[in-house]
């Protein structure tokens, strides 16, 4: 690392510590040549591959942004886009790649953004995955209905057993 200063082509890194809940590394450095102190931020690059071949490094903001325009009048506010565009880059930056194709982001948006709300969901889906037709939504929202007809029955299912179990016995001895 250059001084900031003299341009020294070396430092001497004093102190490192965490920054930004651990997505960064802040450190302080000297220089051998001047003596003076500075600081460095060092974090981890995730680059984007668009389809036309450009690459650009990877934004929660252009995550919340598309997502926001899914979720225009649903009962959707900032902090679950907040969330949900933190949970697609910890899927993404848990593969451990350092560039990822912008159509990999798509899908993994999908996922929290059906859980999030169906209707900015099926809007999401029609863009990203290029609907053409009234069967494309059709096929999706009997998925959606499908997923929901599981959901339901497993949680019937999980009451019942609940109520067949009883109270809990007396603690043994």
């Amino acid at each position: 690392m250059h001084c900031p200063f003299c341009r020294h082509p070396d430092s001497r890194v004093v102190d490192s510590r965490e920054a930004d809940e651990g997505a960064a590394i802040r450190r302080r450095r000297s220089c051998p040549e001047c003596g003076r102190r500075f600081t460095t931020v060092e974090t981890a690059m995730l680059v984007v591959l668009k389809r036309n071949g450009v690459t650009e490094p990877f934004s929660r903001e252009k995550v919340m942004t598309g997502v926001r325009k899914a979720c225009q009048g649903r009962p959707v506010d900032e902090s679950d886009l907040a969330q949900l565009a933190q949970q697609v880059e910890e899927g993404i930056r848990a593969t451990g790649a350092a560039e990822i194709a912008s159509d990999r982001i798509g899908r993994e948006i999908l996922t929290p953004l059906r859980s999030l709300d169906e209707v900015a969901y099926l809007r999401f889906a029609s863009v990203y995955c290029a609907f053409e037709s009234l069967a494309d939504f059709e096929r999706e929202i009997t998925g959606l209905r499908a997923a929901r007809a599981a959901a339901d029955a497993d949680l019937d299912i999980e009451l019942t057993d609940l109520a067949t179990a009883g109270p809990p016995g007396p603690r043994g001895i």
